[in-house]
């Protein structure tokens, strides 16, 4: 048994919210939640609330990749979560660095869509995702839109929809997908996930709130979070209890969401429902 009893670094690669819910603001939430240290380094500034996108300002690709280079010259990281990724060239400078300086673990959750409908990546962006990030990450975690953009195909309606499409994302090179069936017309809200050797799914009853502001956020960030806890000589497989445990997170931060009162739009799950 490891007796390495240090806190870990994790790290997002993400745009911000002002709002709180979601992006690095919400990723920071659950790093601290989960018991590890968060470092960020911000893709994008967005005008928004819980109600929607007003505008979004890209960071440079320089300023990102200076932003990374001086942390890591820093910081020890044991994992890093990626979330929006506006334009190739951000893709590109992600990619160049974490492949130089890798993690223990990268999970990649592939932000193109807000809860909104807010469109927030462009083609050339979601390429870059599909094409540079998703095969460098351990884990990729999109919704049924996003997973529905990323192979241009129509959105899943079904469970067996889900399955049929699951083949074709672990194409794209990432070893471990999550797909997310929140977007399901269904009294569940089932996750489906793909490993090397088999898939299995991640039941969950459906929770009967407005409260998703950033859930997938909070999902990405939660497994990263539970992956750099994880003892260093830990074997990928272990990675599947470390999703579990996130996902049994997230339920229980969507089901205590009623406790906050943010916003006149989709309010946010509740990060510190364990310590508020």
């Amino acid at each position: 048994m490891s007796t390495d009893t240090r806190v870990r670094n994790v790290l997002t690669i993400a745009g911000s919210d002002p709002s709180g819910g979601a992006g690095l603001q919400g990723d920071l939430k659950t790093f601290s939640a989960l018991g590890v240290y968060g470092t960020n380094v911000i893709t994008a500034v967005i005008a928004q609330n819980t109600c929607g996108v007003a505008s979004v300002y890209p960071v440079s690709p320089q300023a990102i990749r200076e932003q990374l280079d001086n942390l890591l010259d820093d910081v020890e990281l044991d994992a890093v979560k990626i979330g929006m990724v506006a334009s190739r060239d951000v893709a590109e400078v992600i990619a160049d660095v974490l492949s130089q300086r890798r993690p223990r673990w990268i999970v990649l959750d592939p932000v193109m869509v807000a809860k909104s409908g807010d469109i927030l990546v462009d083609n050339e962006g979601i390429h870059a995702v599909r094409d540079i990030l998703v095969p460098l990450a351990d884990v990729i975690t999109p919704n049924l839109p996003e997973a529905a953009v990323l192979l241009d195909s129509t959105t899943p309606a079904s469970l067996d929809a889900m399955e049929a499409m699951l083949p074709r994302l672990t194409q794209l090179g990432a070893p471990y997908v999550v797909l997310k069936g929140g977007h399901l017309e269904d009294t569940t809200c089932p996750d489906l996930l793909a490993t090397p050797q088999s898939h299995e799914w991640l039941p969950a009853s459906r929770i009967d709130t407005d409260n998703l502001h950033g859930t997938g956020c909070a999902l990405s960030s939660a497994i990263a979070a539970c992956l750099a806890k994880l003892p260093g000589d830990a074997t990928p497989e272990a990675s599947v209890p470390a999703i579990r445990e996130a996902k049994q997170w997230l339920h229980a931060a969507l089901e205590e969401s009623r406790r906050l009162n943010v916003g006149k739009g989709r309010g946010p799950v509740h990060h510190f429902h364990a310590w508020w």
